[in-house]
């Protein structure tokens, strides 16, 4: 299975039905945009508008006798444990942290063990590939026998986010600038009584036109249309031959482990050219205490006895060994579970609201209570132990 046609996507999905993969499932949610053209080589204007996963298929079948080429329109959260049960390899050309971090958590539930040895069986190898403009990286994932997503989870760049009292109160930069006119301006203004199209000129050029007002009045420089065009579309660098590349290296891994014809990578490569070539290959190493894979609660150590649940909330989404989206949580307490706090759930978040201002000792929560914990970035609940009195080695919240 292959998640994602976009330029990683689509030389994946070249690269594995000219090797010989007969049998193939695609998975993407968007539509073809002009902007896709350049690196998307499956695709053409006459199919703007079309689904990714749609026209990719239907041209590989059309030119690669023998191969079939299954599409899905549509998000890989829309599937369950059994349809991804069904796949030998994942194929991974997702352009999203989240995305990689749900992938990854599904693959590791539908690993089954015996007397606590894993059973190899369940194992449903992922093959990671990414890239940014020059570089790029690819990995092979076996769920509960190598370091998966969450174990190097510290590796990704931080996601670019603005507060919002930033950008309306106090901005500093040309981003906050644009960032404003986006989300507030636009949706005050609305000039054409339609949502922002990054592919169209007359929208850009109007949040451009404002952004440089907006810059103007508060003495920031700097603001320019190409760096319209990228906050607005949140643009990550695009070159097709380093696309190419990954995809070879992804394509290359899956051909071992669907063969056996040698050892596969061990576990990450990364590659660079910039300046020349570069590659580098090295093990990245499992975490003991992992969200995902080590089957243990994850320890969190809580400093200030008069710690808020919104504080922990907060650092949920912001510590790099967690990096949550919109944590849900749940402490199971007297016999029965009780939701602290969950903001998905409109009903929920409203009766749940006013916790956010108590102290997790007010909530009931003490040294040893464990928190469970629902995010978008898993389709697991992760396990948190909260910790008032750790070791003197350990950084405390």
């Amino acid at each position: 299975m292959v998640s994602r046609a976009g330029g990683l996507g689509c030389e994946l999905l070249k690269d594995l039905a000219l090797i010989g993969f007969k049998d193939i499932h695609v998975i993407d949610m968007d539509t073809i945009e002009l902007s896709n053209l350049n690196r998307q080589f499956l695709f053409r204007r006459k199919d703007l508008g079309k689904s990714k996963a749609e026209v990719a298929a239907t041209f590989i079948n059309s030119r690669i006798p023998g191969c079939n080429v299954t599409p899905h329109f549509s998000k890989i959260q829309d599937f369950d444990e059994s349809f991804y049960r069904g796949f030998h390899l994942v194929l991974c050309g997702l352009d999203s942290i989240v995305a990689r971090r749900w992938i990854n958590g599904m693959l590791i539930s539908l690993l089954s063990y015996d007397d606590g040895e894993l059973d190899q069986s369940t194992i449903v190898p992922m093959i990671d590939g990414g890239t940014e403009g020059f570089k790029g990286n690819a990995r092979v994932i076996l769920p509960g026998m190598t370091s998966c997503i969450e174990c190097t989870l510290d590796l990704f760049p931080p996601q670019v986010t603005f507060p919002l009292c930033t950008i309306a109160n106090t901005p500093r930069l040309p981003e906050h600038c644009i960032e404003y006119v986006k989300v507030i301006q636009w949706t005050k203004e609305n000039p054409w009584d339609v949502t922002i199209d990054g592919d169209d000129p007359a929208h850009i050029n109007w949040i451009y036109e404002k952004s440089q007002e907006r810059a103007a009045q508060f003495g920031i420089s700097s603001v320019t249309y190409r760096l319209v065009q990228g906050v607005v579309k949140n643009i990550i660098p695009a070159v097709a031959s380093t696309n190419a590349i990954i995809a070879a290296a992804c394509a290359t891994e899956a051909f071992k482990l669907a063969t056996s014809c040698c050892m596969p990578l061990d576990n990450y490569m990364v590659f660079n050219d910039l300046d020349g070539i570069y590659t580098y290959t090295y093990e990245a190493e499992r975490k003991e205490d992992c969200l995902a894979c080590s089957q243990v609660p994850k320890n969190v150590y809580i400093k200030k006895l008069d710690m808020k649940l919104q504080d922990l909330i907060d650092y949920l989404c912001e510590d790099s060994a967690f990096q949550m989206k919109n944590p849900g949580l749940t402490v199971y307490t007297d016999g029965k579970n009780r939701t602290l706090y969950m903001s998905t759930v409109a009903s929920i978040e409203e009766k749940t609201r006013f916790n956010l201002k108590k102290s997790l000792l007010e909530l009931g929560l003490k040294d040893g209570s464990q928190v469970m914990v629902a995010d978008s970035t898993t389709p697991n609940t992760v396990v948190l132990s909260l910790k008032f009195t750790p070791p003197s080695d350990v950084v405390m919240i």
